[in-house]
């Protein structure tokens, strides 16, 4: 029986010059201790981008030239490198694939989904843009329009190369071309925070339960002065506070919530809302365990965990974004408290199970059985 959390696989994307080696540049000298796995899948004989990536991530590395990812009908030859990289031995925190310019990522994030390796998970898949190009991309892959619309956090790169008007412009057609509440990230030179897509202290089993003074010090720098006190208010801690170009909101909570409110709560959450994370305690009978949530954009996970001897039944969460209304949020969340849990029924968490990872048996079934088919959010095709 595995009894390691799988590692999450984020999927980078874009078309050729968008800059998504930039970006993972960027994010691998930016990590912060994480240990990051890397597949580039570069297209043609001569494999630039592993070259300019390879001295960042040493034997973590793996590269699939002369072609696309999605050129393999049964995902095994991506299976075999993403079981090398999550053996024990790497101590791999998370893996990123870079795709291939011209690769379907459609086709590659089903390969992830299908894909039996219980060492690894689906942790969303990233769109990067080029601004200064949007509509000179557009002309030439007329199937920018289906990448976009199946990503689940857009990267809007060289927004340094364009003028505030373009920029509202390629905004606004972004927020028409993508799905339903997918954010868009604006970045100069493929600079993003890190902890838009994974957490820079790896929550390892070895560090035991991740505290929620761990989940705020990912998202503060003693350097800078936020202005007011971020005290816990008796383990009941709520704070807001700017980090760099986004804001983060931190929300804990003693009392169980509410499984049908917080995915209501989910379900509305705002485009500007680029990140969710933590951990949420229920309370439904048979399903008393803590369920660690991961949210990239539209994509949501739940991954259902026991809790640690003697640890604190709490809901802990870490929302980041931008321009989002820190107050209306904990607002928000303060409404999903449930005051008991016990007498819900088991069926109250049917909204959550369904973005629940599930075994390929279990998959195979729900092909016959439509009513557990996953959503579009948790599988946007």
């Amino acid at each position: 029986m595995n009894s390691r959390q799988p590692i999450p696989v984020v999927v980078l994307a874009g078309f050729l010059g968008s800059g998504k080696t930039t970006v993972l540049n960027h994010l691998l000298g930016n990590r912060g201790g994480t240990r990051i796995g890397v597949v580039v899948n570069d297209f043609g004989a001569i494999e630039i981008d592993a070259m300019s990536v390879a001295g960042q991530v040493g034997d973590s590395m793996v590269s699939l030239g002369g072609g696309c990812l999605c050129c393999a009908v049964d995902g095994s030859e991506l299976d075999a490198y993403l079981e090398k990289l999550a053996a024990p031995a790497h101590r791999i925190d998370v893996i990123v694939i870079e795709a291939s310019g011209l690769a379907e990522p459609q086709e590659m994030v089903r390969m992830l989904m299908a894909s039996e390796n219980p060492d690894i998970r689906y942790g969303g898949m990233v769109q990067v843009v080029d601004a200064a190009e949007f509509d000179e991309t557009r002309a030439r892959h007329p199937e920018t329009d289906r990448h976009l619309a199946v990503a689940d956090l857009v990267v809007l790169n060289k927004t340094d190369r364009v003028d505030s008007a373009e920029r509202a412009r390629i905004e606004a057609r972004l927020a028409e071309l993508c799905g339903p509440g997918t954010p868009v990230v604006g970045a100069e030179h493929g600079r993003i925070d890190p902890e838009l897509l994974f957490d820079r202290r790896p929550w390892t089993e070895t560090r035991g339960q991740l505290s929620f003074e761990d989940l705020l010090a990912q998202d503060q720098e003693p350097e800078h002065d936020h202005g007011h006190d971020c005290g816990h208010d008796g383990g009941h801690g709520r704070c807001s506070h700017a980090h760099a170009a986004y804001e983060s909101t931190e929300f804990v909570s003693e009392q169980a919530l509410s499984p049908r409110r917080f995915i209501d709560f989910l379900d509305r959450r705002p485009a500007g809302l680029y990140r969710i994370k933590g951990f949420v305690y229920f309370g439904v009978p048979g399903h008393e365990e803590r369920y660690e949530v991961h949210a990239v954009g539209r994509f949501l996970r739940f991954a259902p965990q026991p809790w640690g001897r003697g640890e604190a039944r709490l809901t802990q969460l870490v929302l980041i974004g931008s321009g989002t209304d820190g107050a209306g949020l904990l607002a928000e969340l303060e409404a999903c408290r449930e005051p008991a849990p016990r007498e819900a029924r088991p069926e109250s968490m049917w909204g959550v199970l369904r973005y629940v990872a599930r075994p390929a048996a279990d998959r195979a079934r729900a092909e016959v059985e439509p009513a557990e088919v996953e959503p579009a959010e948790a599988e946007p095709f």
